[in-house]
Order: C-alpha cells, then structure tokens, then sequence
C-alpha cells in the first residue's frame, strides 16, 4: 500500500523512504535509489535519496515525536513539520532564492519532501573549515528585510497578517526556546551543560539581578511582540551556502515574534567567529556589518514603495522602528551567546577548539560580550559602538 494513504504516524527507515519517494511519482519504479539517513540534527530524521544513474536526488525530512537530543523523555509534536512546510513555502513565495523547493508534504506522516543542497554546505561547518562565503552577508541581509516586511502589518494589512499569526501559533516549540534561550542559563537548571573551568563565570551570570532583570525584558518581547513571521531558529548550522548561493532551511520554529529575533540570531551566531577566528576577525566583522546595511537599505526601500499603512510611511516611523529592531537584535545575540555557550545546545565554533586554554578563553570572552550586550543594548546605538566592545573583551 502506498505511504501516501497510511493514516497514522510511524517513523520512516530508508526502505520506507525510497518507497515513499516513488509513491509519490518523483522518481520510477524501476529504477535503482540510494538512500542514506543523515540527519544529524536535535529533533528530525533526514534522508538523502538519489538516482544513482542520472544523479536526481530529493530529501525527505521528517519530525520525530521526541528531541534527539534527549531521548524519548522529551516527547515533542510532529505538527512542527506542517509549520516547517507551511513557513519553507511563504518565505519561497518571497524570496524564492533563499530557500529550498518544496515537493511534497504530509502532515499525517510529518514529512516534507524538499530541493536536495548538497551540493553546498552548512555555514558553521564550512567557517569552521575556513570557507568565507563572500554572498552570504548580503543573501540573508535580504531573506530578513524581505521576510521580515512582508510578514509584518505594514507588507501584508493588519487583516492578512492576524490569519497568519493564527497559522503559526507554534506553542511547543516557542517554549523551547523560552526556556533554553531566556530561562535556563540563568539558574542552575538540569539541562545547561559547561566545563568545570567556566563554573566560577555561570555563577557570576546566576547572580547578576541586573542582567536577569533584562533577559526578562527580552523575553517578554518574545512572549507577546508578534511584529513579523520569523524563522525562529536562524543561525549559521540552518543555512547552506556556497561562493554563489545561500538557502535557509530548518524553520520549524517558526512563529510571528519580535523582528529583531531573527536578526539577533544571525549577529551572534556570526560572532562566534569574531571570537574564535583571529585571522578572519575583521571578514567576519565586515559581515555584521553587510547584514545589518544590505537589511536597513532594503527595509527601508519596501517601507516606502509596498507599505500598506499610508500613514506610517513617514522617515520618522521608519527609524523608529530600525532602531527597535536593532537594539532588540543585540540584546537577543547576547542571549544566544550565552545559551550557546552553556546551555543544551552548544555550537561548534567554541566547543571544537582542541587547546583547553584557548577554549576556555574563547567561552568566557562569549559570556563576558553577551551579558554586556544584553545589559548595554540600549546604549549600542550602531554597530561601530558594537564592535568596540566587542574588540575590548576580545583583548
């Protein structure tokens, strides 16, 4: 019987997979499909299926019913695959560029069928690696002016965009992020995760009032701006890129929020490289700087030329908002470098530096310039004032 028509949820293996695939008319029946499972991820299987004769190949992602991370303990809803889908498609709509196709969706089975990328690589692994990615600044400056207005009141009319709030209440995953980006860092919760070396550090964060103070301002922001459709979990291990091409993927944490999320994501996760990247320092500041220009010149431009609310098409409106964004951006970056540092999840820019010291260092500069940003946010009025701090705890 075909996959297509089974009525209940089960997972998928990789003879599953390629019978799915060919149910589903993408590839013949007879011919001969490789398959490979390669998610690598926290809460999704990923299957890699091609035609090995003439190289045709899709990925079928699809949500699993717990966090990988953890285990079964952690039971999660597999409707975030019908927001994955359902966000992957909008944001296709608006900037069809930056983001993979979508073939298929199911939302019995929890699986999207979507553009295989293989041909470029995740972001983080390829910084790592020593890539630099010169389009990439530019390319996800664009994704979020674009996603960002065009989600938002003023690009689609307060009606359109109160039905899509309603589409993507995504109450499962919000919490997630909730507590692992604004809760559980700043108490000794069971799922924060660091060296004994940063011990004295955490606890200097766990009792700073002043800094809990404003990570409660940050996520009551996050609780109840709903300015724009975010992505919701933008960093650099949910973007493919190559010299040419960039396509954001993973957007299952999807939900109408504070704009500056997204931005403030994008910002930390580039400044892990900052930190850990001596040589390429000033490349990766220079890509801070592209994302946040290439985002306010092309917000600027849709403000005046799609906005739907004539009388908000004023230049002091329009700072207005800017300046909320980006001093909302630097206080949410400071969030992630803090949750990425000790919290579940970690990055690899930190976590692979072999050299014990260095690692150490590196982490603690990280707490450091993101308790400061988080504090100081309304203070770091651009980005030079940004980079300034960030140069004095890097010395």
């Amino acid at each position: 019987m075909s996959l297509v028509k089974i009525k209940e949820y089960q997972p998928l293996t990789e003879d599953t997979a390629i019978r799915l695939a060919v149910s589903l008319n993408l590839f013949p029946e007879s011919v001969n499909l490789s398959c490979r499972e390669i998610g690598d991820g926290n809460l999704n299987l990923v299957f890699h299926i091609m035609d090995s004769e003439n190289g045709k190949s899709i990925i079928i992602k699809q949500a699993l019913p717990y966090a990988k991370v953890v285990g079964e303990s952690w039971p999660l809803t597999i409707k975030r695959a019908k927001i994955e889908a359902d966000s992957l498609k909008l944001f296709g709509q608006i900037v069809p560029d930056y983001v993979p196709k979508v073939f298929y969706t199911d939302e019995v089975l929890a699986v999207t069928v979507m553009e295989d990328l293989s041909h470029m690589t995740i972001a983080r692994t390829g910084f790592i690696n020593g890539e630099t990615y010169p389009l990439i600044s530019k390319h996800l400056g664009e994704f979020l002016a674009k996603t960002l207005f065009f989600t938002s009141d003023y690009g689609l009319g307060p009606g359109a965009k109160k039905q899509l709030v309603q589409q993507f209440i995504n109450p499962e995953l919000c919490k997630i992020t909730e507590d692992l980006i604004f809760t559980d860092p700043y108490y000794n919760a069971e799922t924060n995760d660091f060296e004994e070396g940063l011990l004295s550090a955490v606890k200097n964060l766990w009792q700073d009032n002043e800094l809990k103070f404003h990570v409660n301002v940050l996520k009551k922001s996050f609780l109840t701006e709903a300015e724009a459709l975010l992505h919701g979990d933008l960093h650099t291990g949910s973007v493919f890129a190559n010299p040419c091409e960039t396509k954001i993927i993973d957007s299952e944490f999807a939900f109408y929020g504070p704009a500056g999320f997204d931005i403030g994501q994008v910002f930390a996760n580039l400044l892990f490289q900052v930190i850990v990247n001596n040589e390429k320092r000033n490349l990766f500041i220079k890509h801070i700087e592209t994302v946040w220009h290439t985002f306010r010149d092309e917000y600027s431009q849709l403000w005046y030329e799609e906005n739907k609310e004539p009388l908000a098409k004023t230049e002091r409106f329009l700072y207005r908002n800017l300046s909320k964004f980006f001093e909302d951006a630097i206080g949410f970056a400071g969030c992630e470098l803090i949750r990425r540092t000790i919290g579940l999840a970690h990055v690899a820019d930190l976590d692979l530096i072999e050299d014990d010291v260095k690692r150490l260092a590196a982490k603690q500069q990280t707490l450091e310039l993101g308790a400061e940003m988080i504090k100081e946010r309304k203070e770091i009025k651009e980005l030079s004032a940004l980079f300034t701090k960030v140069k004095d705890v890097l010395k």
